[in-house]
């Protein structure tokens, strides 16, 4: 059964848990991603559901490319294509590897095969897309989000090539920006996006940026 409310999210533990346990269901993952909380599931623990005290957003304005990507950008005959391929972008970016950050040893994916079955389900009704990078009809880098409300929040990317999954990253971006969005949420703050100029906004600010954006009812993506 899909859960029916979720708490206040300005209130959470120390770490930004919201709540403990539920599904995916996509009734669910809706009534989260309105609230500004999204689900990371973590080994041995029930479903947790976060909003972070420090929200991680990459706007368009303060977007930075720098020169090496500018030049790969201007010289690379990599395509870009929006929701020609979900689904194998989302199941790349389950199998590719991750490494600890403190530690530098490889740990599981959070992808679980619920994760990719509840996207899946968003996906199909026209809420969850990707950006996809090709060689050809070689698939070598894409990143994939939700857009609920009118706003977007990008959950994972992956890369085969060197520089696939940035320029499909600045893309989106772009793509966004063009339907009237100038900022994406990337939920917390990494190496990759830090480069591009992402920065950190209070949990407050963050969600009064998304109450704010939903009230435009921004269509993103064509039906």
């Amino acid at each position: 059964m899909p859960i029916i409310a979720f708490p206040d999210p300005r209130r959470t533990t120390p770490e930004g848990i919201v709540a403990v346990g539920g599904d995916l269901h996509p009734d669910s993952l809706r009534l989260a991603y309105r609230q500004g909380i999204f689900p990371w599931p973590i080994e041995g623990l029930p479903l947790c559901w976060f909003c972070p005290p420090q929200r991680a957003i990459l706007e368009h304005a303060r977007l930075h490319l720098p020169r090496s990507f500018r030049r790969f950008r201007r010289q690379t005959k990599l395509g870009i294509t929006v929701d020609r391929a979900f689904e194998r972008v989302i199941r790349a970016c389950a199998d590719t590897p991750r490494l600890n950050k403190e530690t530098g040893e490889p740990e599981g994916t959070w992808i679980t095969p619920e994760v990719l079955d509840g996207y899946l389900a968003l996906h199909r009704a026209g809420e969850a897309h990707s950006v996809e990078a090709w060689d050809g009809e070689r698939l070598v880098g894409g990143v994939y989000g939700v857009s609920i409300g009118g706003t977007f929040s990008a959950e994972s990317m992956f890369h085969t090539e060197t520089g696939a999954s940035r320029l499909a990253l600045v893309s989106l971006v772009e793509h966004l920006a063009a339907r009237g969005l100038e900022w994406v949420d990337v939920q917390v703050m990494s190496p990759h996006v830090r480069l591009l100029g992402a920065r950190l906004e209070p949990r407050n600010a963050f969600l009064e940026r998304l109450k704010q954006t939903q009230a435009r009812r921004l269509s993103l993506f064509d039906p």
